[in-house]
């Protein structure tokens, strides 16, 4: 797949590939603050092995990785119909605001609606802005769901902690 790009150049939005890991950990890096190679490997290794349902998906320009996504199609327990979800989106830092980011969602959302699912999900820190604010450019909004959460500092007030569990 390929996008005109702002600068005038092509982006080309392509499968990943397991020599894009180093890129795709220097573009997360950026973000996160940390060196997850091992973590972005497996990431890979993973979405190789699944090419139906895993989607990751690599922008680049002139043959240099310059900003990455993947994404996967499930149906989620407690009544979820199957929807693509995008569980990583990452763009160079020197490449925002390009169409990078779009480009990649597009494609990614491409692939979705090929495999028939009908709406795509994400979930974000409320807290970081940009991309909060990158999703709602895109068209999307609050979906249907409510996510939860507990802290595991130990048994919630009241209860005991279940017998037989060992590591």
């Amino acid at each position: 797949m390929q996008a005109a790009e702002k600068t005038g150049s092509t982006l080309n939005i392509r499968k990943a590939r397991p020599d894009d890991c180093n890129a795709i950990v220097a573009i997360d890096k950026q973000t996160s603050g940390v060196a997850k190679k091992q973590y972005w490997q497996g990431m890979l290794d993973l979405c190789s092995d699944r090419r139906d349902t895993e989607f990751f998906l690599v922008a680049e320009r002139e043959h240099k990785v310059i900003g990455f996504i993947m994404g996967e199609i499930r149906a989620w327990e407690f009544g979820s119909p199957s929807c693509g979800w995008v569980s990583a989106i990452g763009v160079a830092r020197n490449k925002l605001l390009e169409g990078v980011g779009s480009g990649l969602l597009d494609a990614l959302c491409e692939y979705f609606r090929l495999a028939g699912v009908p709406s795509v999900r994400t979930m974000i820190a409320r807290q970081n802005h940009e991309l909060l604010s990158f999703f709602r450019s895109y068209g999307m909004m609050a979906g249907p769901f409510l996510q939860l959460e507990l802290e595991l500092g130990g048994p919630p007030a009241g209860r005991k902690p279940v017998r037989g569990l060992s590591r």
